[in-house]
């Protein structure tokens, strides 16, 4: 099911033009060193000279404590310093709330062609931005075929054999006031312990229904009815109806998970047949996973219904028998 897990980078030259990063020192060519740790370092220990468990790889932020503790620092201290920070894996360095620009790390910093820039965010909210930024923009991206729709703010991915009717599903689905998100490929990106869904450009808002062709699902539903991303936060997988199965009617057998990236989403599978109301199918699914996370339990709850008719049924014998 998973397609080609791809690993991601990002330049320089694209987090200063997001950010608006004003560069002081290094030429053009320095704006194509590659980050790849989605993680920053804020560089108190390194500064003070303790470098053992330093992360060259992350992009380093100077802010106010930085700033005024270098201002304390002796020049022929600071010379040594910058260059352990300057290291050949370090892709840049960010000043913030516009403090100045250290005369000797600018020094170092021309001698290496290194990019540093300034920014008159504070530190707290760069750090914040920039972490976000990186997250997405280095996220671990795996590729599925299937249809992934919001259903009552939930996303939901189908899957199952090429025919079995995933997209005529989604259709009916759109048309009773649920969302599109990808038909055919759905691109996952995993942030943190969450997956995301999205479609690919040339794809997206668009619905393929065999004997009909491809639908452009905004201009003849609205613009509600595609969004661009969402969670995945459970997946239904349809499959032909056997009748010789003996499938599972109490909701007795646990839960079954699909793992993607690493990251186990409950599985429901559904069996598909002519005169079933498949849509009908998965709102239904959906509503029981959204009750269950509620801590509701319908399964259960029938036990329990049975035990107790059971218990009463069983009191009413005892007493006829005493009669």
């Amino acid at each position: 099911m998973p397609g080609l897990k791809l690993n991601k980078n990002v330049t320089v030259r694209e987090i200063a033009r997001y950010f608006n990063l004003r560069q002081m020192t290094g030429d053009d060519s320095s704006l194509d060193r590659i980050v790849t740790e989605p993680d920053i370092n804020r560089p108190g220990f390194e500064l003070s000279g303790y470098v053992r468990r330093s992360d060259p790889q992350r992009i380093v932020i100077l802010g106010n404590k930085e700033s005024e503790y270098i201002k304390l620092m002796a020049r022929n201290v600071q010379r040594p310093r910058f260059m352990s920070l300057l290291n050949l894996e370090t892709p840049m360095i960010i000043i913030s709330n516009d403090n100045p620009l250290p005369e000797i790390l600018k020094e170092v910093a021309e001698e290496n062609n290194f990019p540093v820039f300034m920014t008159p965010v504070e530190t707290a909210r760069i750090m914040v931005d920039l972490i976000s930024f990186l997250d997405e923009a280095l996220a671990e991206e795996d590729t599925v075929h299937g249809v992934f729709v919001v259903v009552y703010d939930k996303g939901v991915l189908l899957t199952g054999d090429s025919g079995i009717g995933k997209s005529e599903t989604a259709l009916e689905l759109i048309r009773s006031g649920h969302s599109l998100v990808a038909d055919d490929r759905v691109d996952i990106l995993r942030v943190h312990n969450t997956l995301k869904g999205t479609a690919p450009e040339l794809l997206r808002g668009m619905l393929e229904v065999r004997g009909i062709g491809i639908i452009d699902v905004v201009r003849m539903y609205g613009a509600t009815s595609v969004i661009r991303r969402h969670n995945i936060d459970m997946v239904v997988h349809l499959t032909p109806y056997d009748e010789n199965r003996d499938y599972d009617r109490l909701g007795d057998l646990p839960t079954v998970y699909t793992e993607l990236l690493d990251v186990r989403i409950p599985t429901i599978e559904l069996p598909v047949s002519p005169g079933r109301s498949t849509s009908v199918l998965v709102e239904s699914a959906v509503m029981n996973f959204i009750l269950q996370e509620a801590g509701y339990n319908s399964s259960a709850m029938f036990k329990e219904r049975i035990r107790t008719h059971l218990i009463q049924i069983n009191e009413e014998n005892q007493k006829g028998e005493k009669r």
